[in-house]
């Protein structure tokens, strides 16, 4: 399990596109977390006001955004940045609207010469609201 704070060492991304809260269970090339989806984010003022809808690249970010603090904490990747590199496959089953908790899974099925490959999916209440597959880069962190 991983806090806010432990992701924000592993993560150069800051608030509002931090879109991972905390790491629930991480076994072997397995990781899961969790978004809360609130309403104040700077995201609802302008998609669809009135009819609050998470984007789907939103999504596709909190997604991938777990999946690389999958690759950076694999040992030999700390330091390194995980750039997006594909997203392919994506489906989209549920609205994520202001109070879902957005539950994600990124698995780890290829990783070589500094490329990923990983499933992903997100659940609301069990019920699946986004799935495919993203791919990445480890580059390195030149701040």
């Amino acid at each position: 399990m991983l806090t806010n704070a432990q992701i924000q060492k592993m993560l150069p991304h800051r608030y509002p596109m931090l879109l991972v809260d905390k790491v629930t269970k991480f076994e072997g090339d397995t990781i899961e977390g969790v978004k809360n989806v609130t309403a104040n984010e700077p995201i609802f003022t302008g998609h669809f006001p009135g009819i609050p809808i998470m984007p789907g690249v939103m999504i596709i970010e909190s997604l991938a955004q777990l999946g690389g603090i999958l690759l950076m904490s694999r040992e030999g990747n700390s330091g390194k940045l995980g750039v997006l590199t594909g997203v392919n496959n994506f489906k989209f089953r549920r609205q994520v609207v202001p109070g879902d908790t957005l539950c994600l899974k990124s698995e780890l099925v290829a990783f070589r010469h500094g490329m990923a490959k990983t499933n992903v999916c997100a659940t609301v209440d069990g019920e699946l609201a986004a799935s495919g597959e993203v791919s990445f880069a480890l580059v390195d962190n030149k701040e």
